[in-house]
């Protein structure tokens, strides 16, 4: 047996290269028809390697390929060896619904922080659905609309400040206003003061504090080709050596996001209290009891509680509720969510409503009338706002108008936040998806719905809200176009038969929306983002006029997960804030 073994070993060696050779033919074959995934379309290359795909995002647009390809091949992609890309809205109840057992892939592992060596999951970035369904259970409060009113003074401070600071910096400077990282030094702001009643300082000094803006791009240009192949993520920043080091006190592996929310943390409460407490994982009373002293130091504080709580607070008090399951690392975790991707989302969504209006002047002239006419007449009493100095809009004003509403949905349309698949893994017993509710096919001229198909347990599919947002048979013929009026009830309809048509198309369409994500795994902080969205627009063109400082010069735009805006510079000129015609004549 020696002599056959040292004979086989011989010739492996001697042959060495023929050998590698048909061990990799023998696995490219192997993921070429690995589920028998072959059978659906896509680039020949993503159906042999992950390697394409990770290309493809390295590439920081692929929003654009995938968005050709389902023109090209339709409803349904392959993206990798066990890797499928759905385009029909049909599918997405189905993936994203309640209770379908689907699960987030590996993707979101490599997105979660490192704390003394250990790493973090979070609400977003958990991949056990138990634990999700149990951490969101007791923090989900924090985020309900109805909470929305005890947040709504931090964001009017930071609100009325970004207004001042804009009109300091801005007006009159030739140089103009990179307005993308002007509005993530707002949405960053907000945050922490909605998160710690204290602002981090980006707006009053206008700079990158710590660093942190500058880190969190790094990350994602990091996560989002890594997170294509996530064994590479355990060669890398959880590299299993680095970590221990790090647990030891070796090194420090701690991401500079969790040191910032840990920061922050420790100004609010005990520096002796809280270090000592940030590392554990077993619940302790002292924290609470601490912020307890610090928010409500005597019995007639307890009686009358502040009317505003932020959400460390309300993170705390969860973990007092919860102290079977809610440990101060969690408490830890939720606040370093908060400046993750909170700021992210917010600031490009922002930058999308003001640039597409900029670009659709006819948008921009619509909505400025309709602030316009409700300052001046927007109720009975005379006009809407109740600020009339600072053109203050608040949440349930903006609620009222019609037409921003219109414009942020069709921004959020054109432009959402994440720019790949939201990946599920199919459960162990496959699923069958649903009959295609589009008429694309492929790209043969002939057109015919899909057939039910049925996908092996264990693959990963998605839908990216790019795509989805583009589906001409949901969003009409000119999916491709900034239309905020697709979202109204056409005046023009004479029945009410036509009436209820298009409130059913408007219902269509509003479910069909994936900028927040779906289902039970939806963004938890969405009321926060529309809140800060709904009010600043408004406020800022009660303020400002705003144009481009080169019409002729286009964004720019790089998919690292998030789709992020830059070299979009834009001048401000300052409006007279109009006022109903009682308080001018009063001279209000």
């Amino acid at each position: 047996m020696h002599g056959l073994t040292g004979l086989v070993a011989q010739t492996v060696f001697k042959h060495y290269f023929a050998v590698l050779s048909i061990l990799l033919l023998a696995w490219l074959a192997r993921n070429r028809y690995y589920h028998g995934l072959n059978k659906y379309p896509g680039p020949v290359m993503a159906s042999l390697t992950d390697w394409w795909r990770f290309m493809d995002v390295w590439r920081r647009r692929p929003e654009v390929t995938q968005m050709k390809l389902h023109e090209q091949y339709g409803d349904v992609v392959r993206l990798g060896p066990n890797t499928l890309s759905f385009a029909d809205p049909g599918v997405l109840k189905r993936i994203y619904g309640l209770n379908k057992g689907f699960v987030k892939s590996d993707f979101y592992v490599v997105q979660q922080s490192v704390v003394k060596g250990r790493s973090l999951p979070s609400l977003f970035s958990t991949v056990d659905n138990d634990f999700h369904q149990q951490f969101r259970r007791c923090v989900n409060a924090a985020f309900s609309m109805s909470a929305l009113v005890q947040y709504e003074p931090f964001v009017d401070n930071t609100t009325k400040l970004f207004l001042d600071r804009t009109h300091e910096l801005f007006v009159g400077n030739p140089q103009g206003c990179d307005l993308t990282r002007w509005l993530q030094f707002y949405a960053f702001d907000v945050i922490g003061e909605i998160t710690y009643s204290k602002r981090h300082g980006f707006l009053e000094k206008n700079e990158d504090i710590d660093g942190i803006i500058a880190y969190l791009s790094g990350l994602f240009n990091y996560v989002a080709p890594i997170g294509q192949i996530p064994i590479l993520d355990k060669l890398f920043l959880k590299n299993p050596l680095y970590l221990t080091l790090s647990s030891w006190g070796l090194l420090d592996a701690t991401f500079p996001v969790a040191k910032f929310a840990r920061a922050r943390m420790a100004e609010r409460l005990p520096t002796s209290t809280f270090s000592s407490s940030s590392s554990s994982t077993s619940p302790t009373s002292t924290i609470t009891a601490n912020l307890q002293t610090t928010s409500l130091s005597t019995s007639a504080e307890k009686a009358n509680p502040p009317p505003t709580l932020d959400l460390l607070a309300k993170f705390l008090s969860a973990r007092d509720t919860h102290p079977d399951f809610m440990s101060d690392t969690l408490v830890q975790t939720m606040a370093v969510s908060m400046a993750f991707a909170g700021s992210e989302t917010t600031a490009i969504s922002l930058a999308s409503v003001i640039y597409h209006l900029l670009r659709n002047p006819a948008a921009y002239r619509r909505l400025r009338a309709e602030i316009d006419d409700a300052a001046l007449n927007g109720n009975d009493q005379g006009g809407l706002f109740s600020d009339y100095e600072t053109g203050l809009v608040t949440w349930r004003e903006s609620q009222q108008l019609v037409y921003l509403d219109a414009v942020i949905k069709e921004a959020f349309r054109m432009h959402p936040a994440a720019g790949l698949p939201l990946e599920r893994v199919v459960p162990p017993q496959g699923v069958e998806m649903p009959p295609s509710t589009t008429t694309k096919a492929g790209p043969s001229a002939k057109e015919k719905k899909r057939e039910k198909l049925f996908i092996p347990g264990g693959t990963i599919i998605g839908c990216s809200a790019w795509v989805i947002h583009r589906n001409k048979q949901v969003f009409g013929e000119d999916a491709d176009v900034f239309r905020p009026e697709r979202w109204l009830i056409n005046d023009r309809h004479e029945t009410a038969e036509d009436t209820k048509k298009e409130e059913a198309r408007i219902r269509e369409m509003t479910g069909t929306m994936l900028h927040f994500g779906m289902g039970s795994r939806t963004c938890i902080g969405k009321n926060i983002s529309l809140m800060e969205i709904y009010k600043l627009v408004p406020s800022l063109l009660r303020r400002f006029d705003i144009e481009f400082q080169d019409p002729e010069k286009d964004w720019k735009i790089c998919n690292s997960w998030f789709v992020k805006q830059s070299d979009f510079w834009v001048r401000f000129t300052p409006r007279k804030i109009l006022k109903p015609q009682s308080q001018a004549k009063a001279g209000l």
